[in-house]
């Protein structure tokens, strides 16, 4: 009777709870955003594809994502907020279902030389506190094993409240483990003195030669010629020994010059703060350039590099110091870690051994603790930041993803797929943007966006199955089976390039001899030696024009125009065209609206809320003064011209009255780059990576040199971009260049000339050349990984 009752019972109503299973977008307008409206399901894998350009991060990154982070900063108090970056709400209807966002973008880790791959994972925290409790002698604190706390000793009286008050002598000592002479930085600096000021002049007639330094400058006239520790009008060469210790190396010092308090301070320390503290990338190219020629770095003698005291080296476990520990292969140092058995730590083993293994189960084995932050590639960098979610205990979050396998091998996406699923499974929401099929392929749902890029895009081309995908007709159905096919016939190098004995980071003593006046492709897994043997074995003066992954840097003010030098010609023609100066036509110069300074939107600050932006009423946007804008060139305000695609304004100064042959050859290279859509001002903060990418190779197309090395130029590509870069590299050979490409993408190696793998694995398993010959010959040989993955491809 019970059972008939149990199979009469109707199914149970769903809980109203269950019902919430879908993130809903509505009337999104980030960017170029047409009105977008989707339903992505959660708990679900879900790739974002299109052309570069077309609108992935808008959506993705800019909207979803930058609403969650949003609603979860006002939960915060007012005060808390205060400290916090404020956003402003994206243009969007609606935006329903939202969970928790955590984003895993590819922005480089911050450059501080502190900064390491030990401290960015909090590996560098957990050895510490092994070390102090194990290591032997004994010396301290998990502080003393920190190359970032310096030593501290103090003296002096205290009194202590103990019956009568009584004054005692105590010394107070904190131990750190930073090393003295290099401030736990590993390097130390040399100055040539020479490149600072010219020694036969005197500091009145002007002997500084560093950037911004000049003989009638405030700083030098009013501190340097009137402190009285020197003779300004003596050339620097007569000082006598006193006066060129107080020039070099006097320590601040109070003086009073007509009537105002300054500070005096030798030379060597203002140059060391004002220049050396600061991150070199982000440094304007002439003060670049000027450190680079007046500066060289050395590794610390004292330290030799490791950046810890010489206390902290001496403590050991089982014969091995924390600097040994941090310089080892992060796959070596598991099985050292594995090997000790302490039961008093055991769960802080247990913990720093999950965090190892999760570096090497995700690929980045290869790496050490004490690798420079700084120096990791994006991919490296957005791996990095996925370690500490592997083992996360959250669920029904939403991961957020910026192409996880760009700088991966064939082979190493594969375990990126996996670790995708997994999180997928416990129950998250994946949100990806990529162009890879491999990682397309597992999607339970694909959003194509399109159908172009910048002003053609913007739009959802297409919501569903892979399956579905391959038939829907978009861009990225067509392409999803695109499989490039091997050359009939290679070019004939001209010339090599040869390189000896390189021993840079894992190299083990190549020799090669790259082909030039061909393509030539160095590929091999992540961490083989690719970018050691390219960008630190490659002799200097070998007329090589490099394009790294390094990115670009820029505020809302930059834009195509700035960046790539085309707005100097530009002003130029309307100048004179109009018998004017060529700063009126400048939004950063005198040309600039009053209202807005040039930036064309007005923001109004709220407080402790985000900040408003509105559009310009004075210029309506236009950036420029109302008076400037009656100029024309061509019958075409300067504004007009801004507002141009490149397509447009390669015409328009390719022929008639606006004919400027300087700037029509600047937008011949964004268009042979793929950028024809991009419109010349629009800000560089809007523009996608593989944009970024492009503009940068665009840039450098201009320099003089006859061998062209790229790093990985089909990171942020569409699948039909890459159709259109291989057009590209092969008219830059064509023309009488030398093209190296370090690559991962099978496309890019079948359309080589020839071919260098390095290997076999990574790190110290790798520095080792594989194979050289022609991409035919690597097929048929399936000697190495490349190789196998390679004929795969071409057989699909």
């Amino acid at each position: 009777m019970s059972m008939d009752a149990t199979t009469d019972t109707p199914p149970a109503t769903p809980h109203v709870a269950d019902s919430h299973g879908l993130i809903r977008v509505h009337g999104a307008r980030e960017n170029n955003l047409k009105d977008v409206s989707i339903e992505i399901p959660k708990r679900r894998l879900t790739v974002f594809t299109g052309v570069s350009g077309s609108g992935k991060s808008s959506l993705v990154f800019n909207t979803i994502a930058a609403e969650s982070q949003r609603m979860i900063n006002e939960t915060y108090s007012a005060f808390v907020q205060g400290f916090m970056p404020t956003l402003a709400r994206p243009e969007v209807d609606v935006l329903d279902g939202l969970t928790t966002a955590i984003i895993v973008d590819q922005q480089r880790m911050g450059a501080d030389p502190r900064s390491t791959v030990g401290t960015a994972t909090d590996a560098n925290a957990m050895l510490r506190i092994l070390f102090s409790r194990l290591g032997q002698p004994h010396i301290g604190s998990p502080n003393a094993f920190s190359f970032n706390v310096p030593t501290v000793r103090a003296s002096g009286a205290i009194t202590v409240e103990r019956g009568n008050k009584k004054a005692e002598r105590a010394t107070y000592t904190r131990l750190g483990g930073m090393c003295p002479r290099c401030e736990g930085r590993g390097t130390v600096s040399d100055i040539d003195l020479t490149q600072l000021y010219d020694d036969s002049k005197s500091i009145a007639e002007g002997a500084f030669t560093i950037p911004g330094w000049k003989s009638d400058s405030w700083w030098t006239v009013r501190t340097y010629a009137a402190s009285g520790f020197l003779d300004p009008n003596k050339p620097i060469r007569d000082f006598t020994k006193q006066e060129m210790q107080d020039f070099l190396y006097r320590e601040p010092t109070k003086v009073k010059v007509e009537g105002s308090n300054l500070t005096y301070e030798g030379l060597i320390p203002r140059i060391q703060k004002s220049f050396l503290s600061k991150d070199r990338e982000g440094m304007q190219p002439h003060i670049r350039e000027f450190v680079d020629r007046a500066v060289t770095f050395m590794t610390c003698p004292e330290c030799e590099g490791t950046r810890l005291s010489e206390a902290a080296r001496s403590s050991r476990i089982a014969g091995i110091n924390i600097a040994d520990a941090c310089a080892m292969q992060i796959s070596d140092l598991v099985g050292w870690v594995r090997g000790l058995e302490e039961p008093s730590v055991r769960p802080l083993l247990t913990a720093l051994l999950r965090t190892l293994e999760s570096f090497v189960e995700i690929g980045l084995g290869y790496l050490s603790l004490d690798r420079p932050a700084g120096t990791l590639s994006g991919g490296e960098a957005q791996r990095t930041k996925m370690i500490r979610h592997l083992g996360s205990s959250l669920t029904d979050v939403t991961y957020v993803f910026d192409e996880p396998t760009a700088g991966l091998h064939p082979h190493d996406i594969q375990r990126m797929n996996d670790l995708l699923l997994r999180l997928r499974d416990k129950g998250n929401t994946v949100l990806v943007v990529e162009h890879k099929p491999e990682v397309i392929a597992i999607a339970d749902h694909v959003v194509d966006l399109g159908p172009g890029a910048g002003a053609a895009g913007g739009t959802v081309c297409f919501e569903g199955t892979v399956e579905k995908l391959r038939a829907a007709g978009t861009i990225t159905g067509r392409h999803l089976d695109d499989r490039a096919a091997l050359k009939q016939a290679v070019r004939k190098p001209t010339g090599t390039l040869e390189i000896r004995g390189a021993t840079t980071h894992n190299l083990q003593d190549v020799d090669v001899d790259i082909p030039l006046g061909v393509l030539a492709v160095i590929t091999g897994v992540a961490g083989s030696g690719k970018s050691s043997l390219v960008h630190g074995s490659i002799p200097k003066g070998a007329g090589v024009v490099s394009v790294d992954q390094s990115p670009i840097r820029g505020s809302r003010r930059s834009n195509p125009a700035t960046y790539t030098g085309l707005l100097e010609p530009i002003r130029k023609a309307f100048a004179k065209a109009n018998g004017v100066k060529p700063a009126l036509f400048s939004a950063n110069s005198e040309g600039a609206c009053p209202a807005c300074n040039g930036a064309g939107v007005v923001y109004t600050d709220l407080g402790i809320m985000a900040s408003v932006s509105s559009t310009c009423e004075e210029c309506e946007g236009r950036r420029f003064q109302a008076a400037v804008l009656d100029y024309k060139l061509g019958g075409r305000s300067i504004a007009e011209v801004l507002a141009m695609p490149v397509t447009e304004a390669e015409e328009f100064f390719g022929a008639g009255e606006a004919r400027t042959p300087a700037a029509h050859a600047i937008l011949e290279r964004l268009a042979d780059v793929g950028l024809g859509y991009l419109t010349i001002g629009q800000p560089l903060t809007t523009l996608s990576g593989g944009e970024r990418q492009r503009l940068k190779l665009a840039t450098h197309m201009a320099d003089k040199g006859g061998v062209y090395v790229l790093d990985e130029p089909t990171n942020g590509l569409h699948l039909a971009d890459v159709e259109q870069l291989l057009g590209l590299l092969d008219r830059l050979v064509d023309a009488g260049k030398s093209v190296i490409v370090i690559e991962h993408h099978q496309a890019v190696m079948a359309h080589a000339d020839w071919i260098i793998d390095l290997g076999p694995g990574a790190g110290h398993d790798g520095g080792r050349i594989v194979f050289e010959g022609t991409p035919a010959d690597l097929v048929n040989a399936r000697s190495t990984l490349t190789g196998q993955h390679l004929a795969d491809y071409i057989a699909t």
